[in-house]
């Protein structure tokens, strides 16, 4: 059960949204052992004249970003589980995204089990009821 959103610069791309969905759940589900069913995902688009690194915006570098945050449940990854996937998901976002910047970002939210959840029950709930 993770939640993951990611920001993308530029304009919205159906096949390239498709591709980049995909990726990021088979990541997901290959290296933080999550459930496919019960893996979310939220693309947002934000224009290159909008998104600024380093004082300058990415138009003006001629570069593309990309933000992802994702929401796991706390004590269910490893540090080495979760800087696989920080690795891994920069890799596959350089691959579907033009001239990539540098600094896009990664941030895995490790959230506590009885504060998160889906469905109307938290993620303690189901451990203790499994």
């Amino acid at each position: 059960m993770p939640h993951i959103t990611i920001e993308l610069s530029g304009t919205p791309d159906a096949q390239r949204d498709q591709a980049i969905s995909k990726q990021i759940a088979q990541l997901t589900q290959d290296l933080l052992g999550k459930a496919a069913n019960v893996i979310s995902i939220t693309l947002k688009h934000v224009p290159e004249d909008l998104w600024w690194i380093g004082g300058q915006t990415l138009a003006a570098t001629g570069k593309s970003a990309f933000y992802l945050g994702i929401s796991i449940t706390d004590e269910t990854n490893t540090k080495a589980e979760k800087a696989a996937y920080l690795q891994a998901v920069y890799e596959a976002m350089a691959s579907l995204l033009p001239r990539l910047h540098e600094v896009s970002y990664v941030h895995l939210v490790d959230a506590r089990a009885a504060a998160y959840g889906y469905g109307g029950k938290t993620q303690e709930f189901r451990y203790q009821h499994r």
